[in-house]
């Protein structure tokens, strides 16, 4: 009996034409069959967001034994949702998003529309992997992200993941020879210090432009932010239970 090859989602928040997805297909291609479904248009910073006020559009971009392409309207947690409900034939094997232009370690991934597409696949009871590069640029090289994208997928679509946990994966912007190697993290705590920029449109009225400065406040070695100084490449293990399961015995004591 021939043997099932794995069936892969592919998504993302930079959206469907973005370098880094087609990056990320590429190191699938040969070993599953793969279903990609992402934005029409970039959805960076939307976190866990869905869309319940208007309608969702979807459109087919290709279809051809074992690959489909599909843009959605929505964000890329809508794009899990409906790959899941309305486009796979199955429960895939594993969902992976990004390749992401630029990184989304430490308190990051609460912004993350990345990371929130890989924490819906995990929601889903799928295997689900975040990937990043440290690079913000259209023009990034995602030579050595591939690789180590390969490597992490690999490992995963042999030995799958906890149930509730989901990767998040971020790549330090060097050459695949440079890097000392993957390292397994916790979060380091950090901040953005944000600021509102002012500005009048032609109309003399007020609009505003958010901006702000990332700031670490974790010197541990331990962290993804000291692997991604150090070039090693961060791998977070990311739960989907936000209960702060240590604060409950302080609470009970409180007796509210």
């Amino acid at each position: 009996m021939k043997e099932e090859r794995p069936l892969i989602l592919v998504t993302n928040d930079d959206g469907v034409y973005a370098p880094g997805i087609r990056a990320l297909v590429e190191c699938v291609r040969n070993k599953a069959d793969v279903l990609v479904i992402a934005p029409d248009k970039p959805q960076s910073g939307m976190g866990h967001a869905i869309t319940i006020n208007s309608t969702l559009r979807i459109h087919k971009i290709k279809e051809e034994p074992g690959y489909s392409k599909y843009s959605c309207s929505g964000t890329p947690v809508d794009c899990v949702k409906v790959a899941v409900s309305r486009l796979l034939p199955r429960k895939p094997d594993l969902c992976i998003s990004g390749i992401n232009h630029g990184s989304n370690s430490s308190i990051n991934v609460i912004y993350s529309g990345t990371m929130s597409a890989a924490v819906e696949g995990c929601i889903e009871g799928i295997p689900s992997i975040g990937f990043s590069l440290c690079n913000f640029s259209v023009d990034a090289n995602f030579d050595a992200s591939k690789k180590i994208a390969e490597r992490v997928i690999e490992k995963i679509l042999q030995s799958g993941l906890p149930e509730g946990v989901c990767l998040n994966v971020n790549i330090p912007n060097v050459e695949y020879d440079k890097l000392n190697g993957i390292k397994i993290c916790r979060q380091a705590k950090a901040t953005w210090v944000e600021e509102l920029d002012e500005r009048k449109d032609p109309m003399g009225h007020s609009y505003y432009w958010l901006s702000g400065v990332f700031q670490s406040h974790d010197n541990g070695e331990d962290t993804d932010e000291w692997s991604l100084a150090n070039q090693w490449v961060s791998v977070v293990p990311v739960h989907i239970d936000f209960t702060a399961h240590h604060t409950i015995p302080y609470l009970k004591k409180l007796n509210f």
